[in-house]
């Protein structure tokens, strides 16, 4: 029974590893309403921008708008729900179907004293195919 027990914690130990390796980098960011922030993001010849922004934090939803190359989204994102994150791909899916880097954006948190949002930026680049600028944030 130990012996099982033992080659359970260890494979479980192994996949938790791999899962957590699954995010080249991880960036915390704290927004005040129309606040913005930019992510420059290059590969081979070309260079993008990928911004986001918070306007409204209502009935504990916040409303958010992002752009990535031109590319206008909104998001209302929920804490401690299945809606809490938004993902954004940094690449043409072309032959590295399976492997297309991106952003995970995560809403942790809000701070109603000083009016904040705060999120995680998750880059998964497993190739290492991106360099990434993070640019303070300005107010719109």
């Amino acid at each position: 029974m130990r012996f099982f027990l033992g080659i359970f914690i260890i494979i479980t130990l192994l996949f938790s590893s791999v899962n957590a390796n699954q995010f080249a980098d991880m960036e915390k960011i704290s927004l005040k309403k129309d606040e913005h922030t930019n992510i420059f993001v290059k590969y081979a010849n070309y260079k993008r921008l990928f911004k986001f922004r918070w306007t409204l934090y209502k009935n504990e939803g916040l409303v958010m708008f992002s752009s990535y190359d031109k590319e206008i989204s909104q998001h209302i994102l929920y804490l401690n729900s299945t809606n809490q994150s938004f993902k954004i791909l940094l690449k043409p899916k072309g032959s590295d179907f399976y492997e297309v880097p991106y952003f995970l954006v995560l809403f942790k948190d809000f701070n109603f004293e000083k009016h904040e949002a705060n999120f995680e930026v998750y880059l998964s680049d497993k190739k290492h195919q991106l360099e990434i600028k993070y640019q303070k944030r300005e107010v719109e």
